[in-house]
């Protein structure tokens, strides 16, 4: 069973973050190519107020101009993973996982289906039942002709080593997704743990009954550390 370094890096600036993640996949990338294998890490955090949007997205999707977001004292970045827009904010946990799929023996698809599993096992322990959505990416609840996204995952992969992850509303702020078309929908909402069970929500407790689930579907040993060279 691969190791994985997991890091708790608390609330920190996106593109600080981004920053980060581009020199842990940049050395994984490197030491395959060279046949040397360089650690993985698991990376969970929160930030300030930001939106994303993938390469593959729309501009159209955000819904105010960007000194309107500069205003409310919220970023904007284009970035380099799949999917289209998105917010990430106070009281959400987002996970980037920087992983070489194939030390894992897991390709693209069923690595996606893996951090969407483990998202689905965390909810449940919390009493939030969801799932999948066979035409979009990310965790959903269904009830009828409504669905509402629980956590959106956007993916950057370069010879099976990947970047970016996922963001899951704890006790986020979801009047911030009222600016976006999450994710590029027009006609489905968002949701949080919190807001489905009525009560604020532990977010230490999430992270760790996350990366317990993460290690278990995705089949990897998770080593915990203080802290690491970037």
């Amino acid at each position: 069973m691969e190791e994985v370094i997991y890091k708790d890096l608390g609330m920190i600036d996106y593109a600080e973050c981004w920053e980060r993640q581009r020199n842990l996949f940049d050395a994984l990338l490197k030491g395959k190519r060279e046949n040397r294998p360089a650690e993985q890490y698991l990376l969970l955090c929160e930030h300030p107020a930001v939106y994303t949007l993938g390469k593959s997205g729309s501009e159209t999707n955000l819904l105010v101009d960007e000194s309107f977001l500069r205003n409310r004292g919220a970023a904007f970045y284009r970035i380099d993973r799949g999917g289209d827009i998105t917010f990430h904010g106070p009281g959400q946990v987002v996970g980037y996982p920087i992983l070489d799929l194939e030390r894992e023996k897991i390709g693209l698809k069923d690595y996606i289906h893996a951090l969407e599993q483990a998202i689905i096992d965390t909810a449940a322990e919390f009493g939030v039942v969801c799932g999948r959505c066979e035409s979009a990416a990310g965790v959903w609840l269904h009830n009828g002709s409504e669905w509402r996204k629980i956590c959106a995952i956007g993916v950057r992969s370069s010879r099976f080593v990947t970047m970016h992850g996922f963001a899951l509303n704890v006790n986020t702020d979801l009047s911030w997704f009222d600016l976006i078309n999450p994710c590029g929908f027009r006609d489905r909402g968002t949701t949080s743990l919190a807001r489905e069970t009525g009560t604020t929500i532990n977010l230490e407790e999430v992270k760790r009954r996350l990366v317990i689930q993460l290690g278990k579907n995705i089949d990897v040993k998770i080593k915990y550390i203080e802290d690491y060279a970037d």
